[in-house]
């Protein structure tokens, strides 16, 4: 029985920073579904999220050189993606109507088990609050990084993304209570 091993992150950055390019390929397949969900959170719309998505991997590869092997080519990817999910946001309008029936059609499995209207209502109520916020509600919550990694990726002291979070997480429960979800009995 043969095994495969999985090449890790720094062994296909050394290669395609060596000329082997096509290695590049594998990030792309390794990262691509956590980076578009994750966009998608913040974005809300599955079109600037797919564009987004694909802007994040031309922008790894084009800094491929840059990336420094001290941190996780993870945060390192999701700081990108982060800045600019921020910038396409700040750029369009803060201030759409939101579709009350939007979804992401690629789920994980997380999303499939809580795809009932409580899950909808909870997305919807994260989407409503300012980018800022919701930024790091997506991030601990949806993705669930630890503190070090967001304070890296939204390039903001620890203690800042806490007390950010902080605050959050009082307007996503005045939110919730405001969609109708009940908190506590």
């Amino acid at each position: 029985m043969v095994f495969m091993v999985e090449t890790n992150d720094y062994e296909i950055i050394k290669n395609c920073l060596n000329g082997k390019t096509d290695d590049f390929e594998k990030l792309v397949d390794r990262y691509q579904k956590v980076i578009f969900n994750t966009v998608f959170k913040i974005v809300n719309d599955y079109d600037d999220a797919e564009d987004i998505t694909q802007i994040v991997f031309m922008r790894a590869f084009e800094n491929l050189k840059n990336f420094k092997s001290e941190y996780k080519f993870f945060s390192w990817i999701y700081r990108i993606m982060m800045n600019e999910a921020i910038n396409w946001k700040k750029r369009g309008n803060q201030f759409s109507e939101l579709d009350d029936n939007m979804v992401s059609p690629i789920k994980t499995p997380e999303e499939k088990y809580y795809s009932d209207s409580l899950s909808e209502k909870i997305q919807d109520s994260v989407a409503e609050l300012q980018i800022d916020h919701r930024v790091v509600i997506v991030l601990k919550h949806f993705v669930s990084l630890p503190y070090r990694d967001i304070s890296y990726i939204l390039d903001l002291p620890e203690k800042t993304v806490k007390s950010r979070l902080f605050t959050a997480r009082q307007l996503l429960s005045k939110q919730l209570t405001k969609n109708g979800i009940k908190l506590y009995d």
